[in-house]
C-alpha cells in the first residue's frame, strides 16, 4: 500500500501548457462529450471489476451513448505515463493516485478542484485521506480506499513466555518482548523495526503530541525538534536499541522477507505484510501459517499508535474535457456500493461510517480499529523535496545507528525541512 511521494521535479513540466488551454473550460465544452477515459491501477482490473462495470452502467444509464475507455497501469509506470499525457490534450478524464503522489500534482494545479459536497460520504471520509486531497483550502480528489498499519507478532514466540493474547497496552507490549528478548538473546529481534521506517517513527512522533511539521500564518514550520516530537522519537530510539538487532542501516522494504527468515517475533508494518510474510515463498520457518497475529498497536502515550494512513484517490485533471462527468463516474464509483464491493476485497473503506462497521466483524476488527487514529504528511508545497531527499530516514538513521542524539539530529531535520518546505 506504501507510495512514494512524486517529487516536484517532472511534475512542472508536464503542467506548462495547461495555462494555455484555450477557450474550453473543461466542463466539457469543446469537448468529446460521447467518451470518458478512466485510468486505474491493475487492483481494480484483477480484484473488483464488477465495482468499475456497475459504475459504467450507473453513468451511462444518467448519459445514454456515452463511450467510457479504461485503461489500466501497474505503480511502477502510471505516472510516468500520466506525465506526459498532462503536457498534451489528451489527458484521462480520471486518474487514481497513490494518496502520498497527490500532493506534487496539486501544488502544480496538474488537478481539477472538485465540490466535496458532490459527493457521497464526503462529510466522514477518514482523516488521513481527507487531508490527502486537500491542498490550500480546496478538494482535488475524492478518497477511494485505505490501507492501515498494525502490529503483527508470532503467537508460538509470545507463548513461549507465558503470553498468550496479543497486549493491550504498550506496558503490556514492553514487558512481553522484554521476555522474548531475554530468552531468545541479542541474535534475535524481538520486534524487528528497521531504523529508516519513517512511518513508523512518525507514528511516535505524532503519538507524543509532535509533528513533523506544523503551518502558521500561512508557512509551514519544521518541528521535529519540539519537546513532544523529541519524546516520540526517543521512544522509537528505544525500540530499536532494545529489540533490533540487524541491521540498523535499513528500511522497510523487505521486512516481510525478514520477518519470514524466522529470527523476529514482532513487526509493525502494513496490514498485509504478516500474510505475506506466511506465504510459502516467504516462510523459511515452516510455522509462520496459522501462527501470525494482527493486532492494534498501542502507543506510549496510552491510547493506540496513530498510524499513517495509505490508500488510493481519485482525481479529474484539469484538461479533462468532460470535468462534470469524471465527477458523476468518481461519485458513482466511491459511493456507498462501491465501499461495499471494496470493503468485501479486503480493503478499509475510505469513510468512518463504514469503518465503524468494520469494528464488529473479528475479521476486519483490527485493521479498522487501528485507522482510527491516523496521520497524513505535511500538505506543503515543498514536501516532495523533503521526500526525495529522505531528510526523515536520514535523520532516523543518525539516531539509530548512535552517531547523533535524538535531539541534534532533529534540529538538524528541522532545518533541512525548513529550507525547502515551503518551495513549490
Amino acid at each position: 500500500m506504501k507510495r512514494r511521494l512524486i517529487a516536484a521535479i517532472g511534475v512542472a513540466g508536464m503542467i506548462v501548457s495547461i495555462a494555455a488551454c484555450g477557450s474550453d473550460d473543461g466542463k466539457g465544452k469543446g469537448g468529446d462529450n460521447d467518451a470518458l477515459t478512466v485510468w486505474l491501477t491493475v487492483d481494480a482490473q484483477n480484484n473488483w471489476p464488477n465495482l468499475v462495470k456497475a459504475a459504467d452502467a450507473a453513468v451511462v444509464k444518467k448519459h445514454p451513448g456515452l463511450k467510457i475507455k479504461h485503461e489500466y497501469y501497474g505503480w511502477p509506470d502510471k505516472n510516468t505515463k500520466l506525465d506526459a499525457v498532462l503536457a498534451t490534450d489528451k489527458a484521462p478524464d480520471v486518474v487514481e493516485m497513490g494518496n502520498t503522489e497527490m500532493l506534487g500534482y496539486m501544488v502544480k494545479g496538474a488537478f481539477a478542484p472538485l465540490e466535496p459536497g458532490k459527493f457521497e460520504g464526503s462529510d466522514a471520509w477518514l482523516d488521513g485521506l481527507k487531508a490527502s486531497v486537500t491542498y490550500d483550502g480546496k478538494t482535488y480528489g475524492v478518497p477511494y480506499y485505505a490501507g492501515g498499519r498494525v502490529a503483527n507478532w508470532r503467537k508460538d514466540v509470545a507463548a513461549s513466555v507465558g503470553v498468550k493474547t496479543p497486549p493491550k497496552t504498550y506496558a503490556e507490549l514492553t514487558s512481553a518482548l522484554d521476555k522474548i528478548q531475554k530468552k531468545e538473546g541479542n541474535k534475535f529481534n524481538a520486534w524487528y523495526q528497521p531504523t529508516r521506517d519513517w512511518y513508523a517513527a512518525m507514528s511516535f512522533v505524532y503519538d507524543a503530541g509532535g509533528a513533523i511539521a506544523k503551518q502558521e500564518g500561512g508557512q509551514w514550520k519544521a518541528t521535529l525538534s519540539s519537546p513532544e516530537s523529541v519524546k516520540g522519537l526517543t521512544a522509537f530510539r528505544q525500540v530499536v536499541d532494545k529489540y533490533m538487532h540487524g541491521d540498523k542501516t535499513k528500511d522497510e522494504s523487505d521486512r516481510y522477507l525478514v520477518y519470514g527468515q524466522g529470527k523476529s517475533a514482532m513487526i509493525f508494518g502494513a496490514a498485509w505484510e504478516g500474510a505475506t510474510s506466511a506465504d510459502p515463498k516467504n516462510d523459511k520457518t515452516g510455522k509462520l501459517k496459522d501462527n501470525l497475529e494482527n493486532f492494534v498497536m498501542p502507543g506510549p502515550s496510552g491510547k493506540n499508535m496513530p498510524v499513517f494512513l495509505g490508500g488510493s484517490d481519485l482525481a479529474v485533471p484539469v484538461k479533462s474535457h468532460n470535468q462534470d462527468i469524471a465527477a458523476e463516474w468518481i461519485n458513482a464509483f466511491t459511493g456507498p456500493e462501491g465501499q461495499k464491493g471494496l470493503i468485501a476485497k479486503g480493503n478499509l473503506p475510505n469513510n468512518k461510517t463504514d469503518l465503524a462497521t468494520l469494528k464488529n466483524d473479528p475479521a476486519t476488527a483490527v485493521p479498522a480499529t487501528a485507522a482510527e487514529s491516523n496521520w497524513f504528511v505535511p500538505m506543503a508545497p515543498g514536501w516532495g523535496q523533503v521526500e526525495k531527499a529522505q531528510v526523515l530516514q536520514t535523520m532516523l538513521q543518525q539516531i539509530g545507528t548512535g552517531k547523533k542524539s535524538v535531539q541534534d539530529a532533529a534540529k538538524e531535520a528541522d532545518a533541512a525541512i525548513d529550507k525547502v518546505i515551503n518551495t513549490k
